[in-house]
């Protein structure tokens, strides 16, 4: 293929792409499966790769998220976001026509679309192209997240007109990446969100944009800023947004009378329960736009719309019993099971309740009546106990001293809710650690997932994670419903595992309060494994990420004979103990990093125009060392690389260094930054 037949066929994927995406995320009415989106998506991203100069910033192959961003600049909405004021009943409703009638002084149409349970955002397109995505922030300012917004698929990157425009929308996580996303969490032994709403939000307040596009976002537009230089209506702004490829709720009508908006807000009470998303009300709007600017605003929401909320659907049940279940941490977790209720369009019989503090709090006892709820239309939850339904036989619940999967005693440590079991032999933290150990963001063993780590434990095949180091064909065949090519596909999987960076094995074998994040800090500054199995708490506690009680929790992982003898048997299995770096050679780590090298511990900011690398590959190669790369200069800055037309950053450095409240601050220039990547063993050229 030519450069210009790449060009072209490029051009025609792109274009292909967005009119499916908008099929699927806009119409809810797609022409083609995932599995033929799939290989548009590769045929582009295949010719993108042998023509890097065919990448344009609307691709929809730059959806992933780049480098995580040190923060989030600040930006000025030029027109507010403000908030709606709320109704709770159909009398509400009627009060609020009747103030806009009477500061009309005419009878008027309004338009009613669904309230989605998300964050609200502002985009903004330039010549038809998004150039800023922000939150709403206190309706002034908000942040930009334009990175984390280029990720959500339903968001046009270039719109059907090169216009420029402003518009208003919903972000939010679908129910199904919803509880997805939980699940996800829950294995990591990570707190679970409340409900979508703030999913969503801490999705997009992601300094990484990759997380952001791994969370499965979506957008509802919901305003055109200024509609006016462009139509008459709200409707017909809804309509307009919809012609330049912005998705927009299907849901929305418009009506004459206040009694057909009530019968429309009441019909969706119980329907809602059926979308695919979480709604919370219902928004009516003034539709002309004419007596919108007539009607003007408070001093915080306007009096042309009002939020319609709808309670929350509960139910009363009996609570039957509390089940108790372990988790790979060893926390042992109180599940309600109580009689079915019906609520949200679903059939709920259990919820949990989270820890022992919360049942004596809210004073629930075996046999009580209970109020149940689904938190976000989702999570079902025990809002309350009712004691004045009791009969007098209900029975309080009291945490067994003894873990109920192996009997030994449960321990609660000071200044936490949870009882825990600390036995390592335990079945249930064996079967959870081993789950863990396999999962995507540790050793992303594919394929190995909680049916056949079940299965292994049950035959008796693995014992702990050193023991998938040992399968082999006859033992995997062995398995109910494993076929020949399952099986060589995961002992490719294991096999692969091996060669992962230390970050991904610290993370993996579930030490206690350290997450991903900290595991690719720990792994950066020790190096190897051995360093960090070494190392004392005033060690770890001189990384600035690592606090007191991580640290404690570290030693006292490392200083346990069983783990030393798993940690010598992986060894032996071949996997690999080395930090390599995000990008960076395996010859830069193979020495330890965080132990020796000049760069280690130390915090870098990278400016100006380098001529032998650009300042991502820089930054690559500093964090591969031990070093840490920030965005701006301050007093916890050491270095300062300084490259071709270096600006602020290097004046604030050379004036933290004359007031001497940073004398000690290094600046280099990129011939002296390649001779310290050189004495630290990095082959860089000049």
């Amino acid at each position: 293929m030519s450069k210009a037949e790449a060009a072209q066929r490029a051009k025609e994927l792109r274009e292909r792409i967005a009119y499916h995406n908008r099929r699927y995320y806009e119409l809810d009415n797609p022409e083609i499966t995932d599995a033929e989106w799939d290989a548009l998506m590769r045929e582009l991203l295949e010719i993108e790769a042998a023509h890097p100069d065919l990448v344009t910033a609307d691709s929809p192959t730059q959806r992933v998220g780049g480098r995580p961003a040190e923060g989030f600049a600040k930006v000025t909405h030029e027109v507010p976001m403000l908030s709606l004021s709320n109704a709770y009943s159909a009398n509400e409703l009627r009060e609020f026509d009747a103030r806009v009638r009477e500061a009309v002084g005419a009878s008027v149409r309004y338009v009613c679309e669904l309230k989605i349970d998300g964050l609200a955002v502002s985009l903004r397109y330039q010549a038809g192209r998004l150039v800023r995505g922000a939150t709403r922030g206190d309706g002034v300012i908000g942040e930009d997240i334009t990175a984390n917004i280029r990720t959500i698929r339903s968001v046009p990157l270039q719109l059907t007109e090169p216009v420029d425009i402003e518009v208003r929308g919903e972000a939010y996580l679908p129910k199904p990446a919803f509880v997805r996303l939980n699940a996800e969490r829950e294995a990591r032994g990570e707190p679970l969100f409340a409900n979508p709403r703030n999913a969503a939000a801490g999705s997009l307040r992601q300094l990484d944009p990759r997380v952001a596009a791994s969370r499965g976002l979506s957008l509802f537009t919901y305003t055109v800023v200024e509609a006016e230089r462009f139509v008459d209506a709200h409707s017909e702004a809804l309509r307009y947004a919809a012609s330049l490829g912005l998705p927009v709720n299907p849901e929305w009508r418009v009506f004459d009378v206040i009694d057909d908006v009530i019968a429309f807000v009441e019909s969706w009470d119980t329907k809602r329960h059926e979308l695919p998303y979480a709604t919370d009300g219902m928004v009516i709007k003034v539709d002309s736009l004419t007596l919108q600017r007539q009607l003007g605003f408070t001093a915080k929401s306007p009096r042309w719309a009002i939020a319609y909320k709808y309670q929350a659907e509960q139910a009363e049940t009996v609570l039957r019993g509390i089940e108790l279940s372990v988790g790979r941490t060893g926390a042992v977790t109180p599940t309600a099971i109580f009689d079915p209720v019906q609520l949200a369009g679903t059939t709920v019989s259990r919820a949990s309740l989270h820890n022992e503090d919360l049942i004596r709090e809210r004073d629930i006892r075996i046999g009580d009546t209970i109020v149940v709820q689904k938190a976000g239309d989702i999570i079902p939850e025990v809002v309350r106990s009712l004691p004045e339904m009791r009969k007098g036989d209900e029975v309080p619940f009291a945490m067994p001293q003894t873990c109920p999967q192996c009997g030994q005693p449960l321990v609660r440590l000071a200044g936490e809710a949870a009882w825990r079991c600390v036995n390592p032999s335990c079945p249930a933290l064996i079967r959870e650690s081993i789950i863990h150990f396999a999962s995507r963001d540790a050793m992303n063993i594919e394929g190995l997932g909680e049916q056949w780590v079940t299965q292994l434990l049950e035959h008796g095949l693995i014992h702990d994670v050193a023991d998938l180091y040992a399968l082999n064909r006859e033992a995997l065949m062995s398995l109910e419903r494993m076929g020949e090519k399952s099986a060589a596909n995961l002992l490719g999987a294991i096999e692969r595992s091996k060669q992962n960076s230390l970050e991904r094995l610290v993370f993996g074998l579930g030490i206690r309060l350290v997450g991903e994040k900290a595991a690719r800090t720990l792994a950066r500054s020790f190096g190897t494994l051995r360093n960090l199995m070494h190392a004392s708490e005033d060690e770890l506690q001189a990384i600035p990420e690592i606090g007191p009680k991580m640290a404690e929790s570290i030693v006292r992982y490392f200083a346990t004979p069983d783990v030393q003898r798993l940690v010598e048997r992986l060894a032996e299995a071949g996997v690999n103990m080395v930090y390599r770096g995000r990008g960076g050679p395996a010859s830069a780590s193979e020495s330890p990093a965080g132990a020796s090298s000049w760069f280690a511990g130390k915090t870098f900011v990278l400016t100006g125009t380098l001529e032998t690398m650009d300042r991502k590959r820089a930054g690559e190669l500093v964090e591969s060392l031990g070093g840490k790369v920030t965005g701006s200069v301050s007093k916890q800055t050491d270095v300062l690389v300084a490259g071709e037309k270096a600006g602020s950053k290097l004046d604030k450095a050379r004036a933290l260094i004359a007031s001497k409240e940073k004398p000690e601050l290094e600046i280099l220039d990129e011939a002296a930054f390649l001779t310290k990547l050189r004495e630290a063993g990095l082959d860089v050229e000049d």
